[in-house]
């Protein structure tokens, strides 16, 4: 077996394979013998065929099972003898393909692209700033407020009153289509608060004004990237029949409302308030320094990145914001999606701190527990109520969707190695300041 070396370029590499006749018919007997207990043929007992009957009957399957172990078994040997770490899957070529005769060498060339060296760096001389934000008796106030709002009952106003924006009304309603009813659009005694926005646009504000007893035919039109296409974009009437007219009576933030929330009581309620509203703020802080620190290490680190990673990494992005920019569109029936230069700053961004962050965590042997993977896929699983039995059991038999949780999780962990070697200065601000920051996250 020979490994001849045919490209050496910055990251590329390129190499020919040659197995020879010779080595590729050891193998194939090889084979042959391991396969010789287990076989049964008319005419001979399990275990006694001969190699020639067995080579004649299961000879091209075994041959080309041969060739794909001989190449395998080259490429790791390469791999192991050089160390390189290919960036994408290798590109693999038969020399001669369907020209081959049993009986002559094998003769493969493979290219890809190698993973780069990447440079050590000073932590030490990262300096990041920890927005501390104090979750304040404002604060939590305005949290027990909106609280109180979740709890608030409606009371009917005085016959005639006209229905205002916030209030409830209880309508019966008839929604067609060119004159046809359509499926979930009737329900009797639905409740609907004015101004929530939980209608479709146009139809809440056709009620204001509305009193019990009033016939209203509300008129709108479905949006164009409604969930169900049959109605998306067409016009539609719906009848409506005003049964009440309620206004809404705020909750009093007391012991019963604080019950109604799981606390034992008030005091209760405004300590767990007050630990949501930390936890939150913490997490928005480590948004912002995250960002930071990786802005500084991608300016601090530079070294060559595969351009097919790139490329590749550049293409998912221009998918995916054109996905953003097309709600409506759920399939991948669009055809190709250019990729412009921004696209690929930004994937060259993210591959350079993804390999980066990935050599951190392999030098520093962090990994990701048993434990924090499982907590990871109970939080996904939350997301299928009902399901969660199929999804612990997709992710089971699905390599891919392991991965895709435990990246998360291995790259926080990593930041966190990272942050702890840092210079980091509290620096306390206001709720405002730090909205303002995570918001400027969104607009990068």
């Amino acid at each position: 077996m020979q490994v001849t070396e045919t490209l050496n370029e910055g990251l590329k590499r390129g190499y020919t394979i040659t197995v020879s006749a010779a080595e590729l018919d050891a193998k194939v007997q090889e084979k042959l013998l391991e396969a010789q207990p287990e076989v049964e043929i008319k005419g001979f007992r399990k275990g006694k065929v001969p190699l020639a009957i067995l080579k004649k009957q299961f000879g091209p399957r075994i041959l080309g099972d041969a060739m794909q172990d001989a190449v395998d078994g080259a490429m790791k040997e390469h791999f192991d003898k050089t160390g390189d770490r290919p960036a994408l899957q290798p590109d693999v070529k038969m020399v001669g393909g369907e020209e081959w005769k049993e009986g002559s060498d094998v003769v493969v060339e493979m290219s890809y692209e190698n993973l780069p060296p990447i440079p050590e760096f000073d932590a030490a001389k990262l300096k990041l700033d920890k927005l501390v934000v104090k979750a304040d008796a404002t604060a939590v106030d305005e949290a027990l407020k909106n609280l109180a709002d979740g709890v608030k009952a409606y009371d009917d106003r005085k016959k005639g009153s006209k229905a205002k924006d916030g209030d409830q009304i209880v309508i019966d309603f008839k929604g067609s289509v060119d004159g046809e009813l359509f499926e979930g659009g009737t329900a009797e005694d639905y409740p609907l608060v004015l101004g929530s926005g939980s209608f479709i646009p146009g139809f809440e504000g056709q009620l204001v004004g509305a009193k019990a007893g009033d016939e209203v035919s509300v008129n709108v039109s479905f949006p164009e990237n409604y969930g169900a296409k049959n109605l998306a974009g067409k016009a539609a009437v719906f009848a409506c029949t005003v049964k009440a007219v309620k206004e809404p009576k705020a909750a009093e933030i007391d012991d019963e409302m604080a019950k109604k929330y799981g606390a034992e009581d008030l005091a209760g309620l405004k300590a767990q308030v007050t630990e949501r509203l930390e936890a939150e703020y913490s997490g928005a802080s480590r948004a912002v320094m995250k960002r930071a620190l990786l802005d500084q290490l991608d300016k601090m680190v530079k070294f060559d990145l595969p351009a097919k990673l790139v490329d590749a990494e550049a293409g998912q992005i221009a998918h995916q914001l054109w996905h953003e920019e097309h709600p409506e569109e759920h399939g991948h029936n669009h055809g190709s999606i250019e990729t412009t230069e921004e696209h690929k700053t930004l994937a060259e961004r993210r591959v350079r701190l993804g390999l980066l962050l990935a050599e951190v965590g392999k030098t520093a042997e962090v990994t990701v527990t048993d434990a924090e993977m499982t907590q990871a896929v109970l939080a996904a699983a939350r997301q299928y109520p009902g399901q969660e039995r199929q999804f612990f059991e997709y992710v089971q038999k699905t390599p891919q969707m392991q991965q895709q949780l435990r990246a998360p999780i291995f790259e926080d962990k990593v930041i966190d190695h990272i942050v702890a070697q840092a210079k980091v200065s509290e620096k306390e601000v206001s709720k405002d300041k730090l909205q303002k920051a995570v918001e400027a996250l969104d607009e990068m």
